[in-house]
């Protein structure tokens, strides 16, 4: 019996998700204001979501490999 609900949610939800799609390509221009600042936004946000982990990592690498120099000293 639940199996046979989460079946006809799942349809009611594909049914509804392919309705609502064509509506969203009207307007989606206007939805998004894309303007010629967009590009450049983003440009910026992958950007900072490429080379974020990088500086990171190089942060993260730098304060271990010091701390193993300092380990070396010590022993």
């Amino acid at each position: 019996m639940n199996g046979l609900k989460q079946i006809k949610f799942m349809m009611l939800l594909i049914l509804s998700l392919c309705w609502a799609m064509p509506a969203w390509a009207v307007d989606s221009y206007r939805y998004l204001h894309v303007s010629i600042d967009t590009p450049w936004a983003i440009f910026v946000l992958l950007f900072f979501m490429v080379f974020a982990p990088m500086v990171l990592a190089v942060v993260l690498y730098w304060r271990y490999a010091l701390k193993k120099d300092e380990d070396d000293h010590d022993a």
